[in-house]
């Protein structure tokens, strides 16, 4: 099972993503460990360093993985890559498109992500920035936009799942193994 996930910050992600590994056991692969320079303020690592970390991460977990993140370009790299060697039968991309509004509520009810922030509360001092954030999902043209998110969807012909809104995390696995069948 291959699975990779897309959509804009607060749209569930990452709570699919530990809820599959939960399940099945993958490897998991947050995107946002690796797609970024560990600078002050943070930069963009280019996608080609990018890229061959993940393919690093795919090659060592080849049968099953989850890969979850925000980065068009990683994720069409990432299919241009797996498409030279292997079926697209074998993976299932899930586009977690929720409203602007429901990301903003799953936002303000998160919990700490360590892996991203010192502490809780510095993650509360960067809320108000990421609701904007994620206000502006629509209004963008970069690669963590709806419309390259839309894009990425759309061009995508091997098995694919679009979730529009709030399920219960156990129904969106149901939606993502059936599309398998």
């Amino acid at each position: 099972m291959k699975i990779v996930i897309i959509g804009n910050s607060g749209s569930g992600k990452s709570t699919l993503a530990k809820a599959l590994v939960s399940r099945y056991a993958l490897p998991y692969l947050d995107v946002d460990t690796l797609a970024w320079n560990n600078t002050v303020p943070p930069s963009r690592k280019p996608v080609s360093d990018s890229l061959i970390e993940i393919m690093s991460f795919t090659t060592a977990n080849s049968d099953n993985w989850v890969i979850e993140g925000c980065y068009s370009d990683l994720v069409s790299a990432l299919f241009c890559e797996i498409s030279s060697s292997r079926s697209d039968t074998e993976l299932t991309l899930v586009f977690m498109d929720l409203s602007a509004k429901d990301c903003i509520e799953n936002a303000k009810n998160r919990p700490w992500e360590p892996h991203k922030y010192k502490s809780k509360a510095a993650q509360d001092e960067n809320l108000a920035m990421l609701i904007e954030w994620i206000d502006n999902y629509d209004k963008r043209t970069d690669s963590l936009s709806r419309q390259s998110h839309d894009t990425v969807f759309n061009e995508y012909a091997g098995n694919k799942v679009r979730i529009t809104e709030r399920l219960p995390v156990e129904r969106i696995i149901d939606l993502v193994t059936k599309s398998k069948t």
